[in-house]
């Protein structure tokens, strides 16, 4: 442990951006505060900690795209020796898709990287920030190892979060998986046992951006993957119907889904609902797609799913060595 002066942790508070450094401006709000005007405005909520602050964006998390995830990913592999764990600030439209990144690319992490924002920006005085910020200073000096989101005094791990509301404070919720932790009268109460890694630290940060999501609708054309084909993606994710089906019958997506993989694209196939796994192995529809090559995604949120298929693609794009990542669980993305 990094301890600072008078035995505290040493926190790195590094800041991208979001509403929570946002600011009115002619155009609507817009992030502005650097990390040092952020942490001015923190009061007391880090007395218990030695806090160093990092200006890495100011950024909307719409503008956060896979060469910031890299940066992000960077600018922490360079720095977390130094410090007891790192509190990110981002803005939530795209939380969820960071957080997911940043668990696969920081491979075997030491300490907590704690990421989190707020509905409404710091300065506003009806504002969730602080509550939001106290609970992630109190995680990442936890020395619980691992990616993670706070929000509304709930800790989740960073492959299961999902933004499901635009504007409550409530924003965040764990898909398929418990909490990590919440924040209650007692404190922070940890809901699992931490483990350490026993690996050393790895920065894979290596992406292939080429990744596209569709979600099916009834009488989806299937000419949208001649389409993909030609624009040169890697890899593509399926949200499908229920537990796991696509039509074929007079718009023959399976067919199509067949051209696809014998091109050598890695095809990712999950649920459009939020909760529990698919299984495509449950329904004629679902069982034509795996013949045809497509690889379950099971209980993985979207934003995971996306993620893991764009890391997996930076490191190996051969459709075999895509298919083994996503039979292995790494850092509690997948139940397999």
């Amino acid at each position: 442990m990094m301890y600072g002066e008078d035995g505290m942790k040493k926190i790195l508070l590094i800041t991208t951006g979001g509403t929570i450094a946002s600011e009115p401006t002619e155009e609507g709000l817009a992030p502005t505060l650097t990390s040092g005007e952020l942490y001015a405005l923190l009061g007391g909520i880090t007395t218990n900690y030695e806090v160093e602050t990092y200006d890495l964006f100011h950024l909307d998390s719409s503008n956060i795209q896979p060469e910031e995830w890299q940066q992000i990913a960077g600018c922490i592999a360079q720095r977390y020796r130094n410090y007891d764990g790192i509190v990110l600030t981002h803005g939530t439209d795209t939380m969820a898709y960071t957080s997911s990144i940043l668990s696969f690319m920081l491979r075997d992490i030491p300490i907590p990287v704690v990421i989190t924002g707020s509905q409404l920006p710091i300065l506003h005085p009806l504002s969730d920030a602080l509550e939001n910020l106290r609970g992630a200073f109190a995680m990442a000096a936890s020395g619980a190892p691992g990616v993670f989101v706070v929000f509304n005094r709930k800790v989740i791990f960073g492959t299961r979060a999902v933004k499901i509301r635009t504007t409550g404070f409530d924003a965040f919720e764990s898909v398929n998986s418990e909490y990590a932790a919440v924040i209650n009268a007692q404190g922070l109460q940890m809901l699992y046992k931490p483990v350490m890694p026993v690996n050393e630290f790895c920065l894979e940060d290596k992406l292939c951006g080429d990744v596209f999501l569709i979600k099916l609708t009834p009488g989806l054309n299937p000419e949208i993957f001649d389409m993909l084909l030609q624009m040169n993606y890697k890899g593509i994710v399926i949200e499908a119907f229920g537990a796991g089906g696509l039509h074929f019958i007079r718009r023959d997506l399976i067919s199509k889904l067949q051209k696809i993989v014998e091109s050598g694209i890695t095809v990712v196939v999950c649920s459009q609902c939020l909760y529990e796994r698919s299984d495509f192995s449950i329904y004629q529809a679902g069982q034509k797609a795996l013949e045809k090559g497509a690889v379950q995604g099971y209980d993985m949120t979207t934003e995971a799913a996306v993620t893991k298929l764009m890391w997996a693609l930076g490191k190996n794009s051969a459709p075999a060595e895509v298919r083994k990542e996503f039979a292995t669980n790494y850092v509690g993305e997948i139940t397999l």
